[in-house]
């Protein structure tokens, strides 16, 4: 967290009043390594079948909701050369990785009960997130929610940002935005938020608790 912008309201500075969480790396699980595992062995043509697909611009702009599942699997299949059946079976594993960390869930959940304003913003393509709110109960949780691929803006762009505040009329000085990776983070200090660098719940409990009471 950036210690200091992000006072702790007894010390005299601002109260943090809304928490916005990510979902890949935070609240679900997200391993290309070990999706990637089970269609490439060879750690090495791993890390390069993982640079090609997630790594590469087509996967952005599916993420941006600029591309559809069909069209970047299209994409891929042409690019990389590789089997068709095997890019869309990529694909449907990583719908299928994302699950719950339950020490996020659990303290996302006490957070809740405490009536802290939660929500979240991720980059994610629309598809997969339409799976994935039919497969976990955790949703209401939140009172607001931004993905990337409906509202066709990512992270870091600073205008995602920007959305994510106006549409819920929240504050910047009075949120605080948990993510995994540190573009985002840097991103998110440049709009104004508070933030935290997720390494696991425990070490997020804790910064929270310099700016909530939980």
């Amino acid at each position: 967290m950036d210690a200091p912008s992000n006072q702790s309201p007894g010390q005299g500075g601002p109260i943090v009043r809304n928490v916005i969480f990510d979902l890949g790396g935070v609240v679900l699980e997200w391993n290309p390594d070990q999706i990637l595992s089970r269609f490439q062995k060879d750690p090495d043509l791993r890390s390069r079948l993982r640079q090609a697909l997630f790594g590469h611009a087509d996967w952005h702009l599916f993420d941006r909701g600029s591309l559809t599942e069909d069209e970047v699997i299209d994409r891929m299949h042409a690019r990389m050369g590789r089997p068709r059946g095997e890019l869309i079976a990529i694909v449907d594993a990583v719908r299928e990785s994302l699950i719950e960390k339950p020490d996020t869930l659990k303290l996302i959940r006490e957070l809740h009960q405490r009536a802290i304003p939660l929500y979240c913003l991720s980059n994610m393509p629309a598809s997969i997130y339409a799976h994935l709110r039919i497969r976990h109960a955790f949703w209401d949780l939140f009172r607001g929610i931004v993905i990337s691929g409906q509202v066709r803006m990512v992270k870091p762009e600073p205008q995602v940002f920007a959305h994510l505040l106006q549409r819920f009329n929240l504050q910047a000085a009075e949120s605080i935005f948990i993510d995994d990776l540190p573009v985002n983070i840097e991103a998110a200090r440049r709009a104004g938020l508070h933030t935290i660098l997720f390494r696991d719940a425990a070490q997020c409990r804790d910064e929270l608790g310099t700016v909530l009471t939980i």
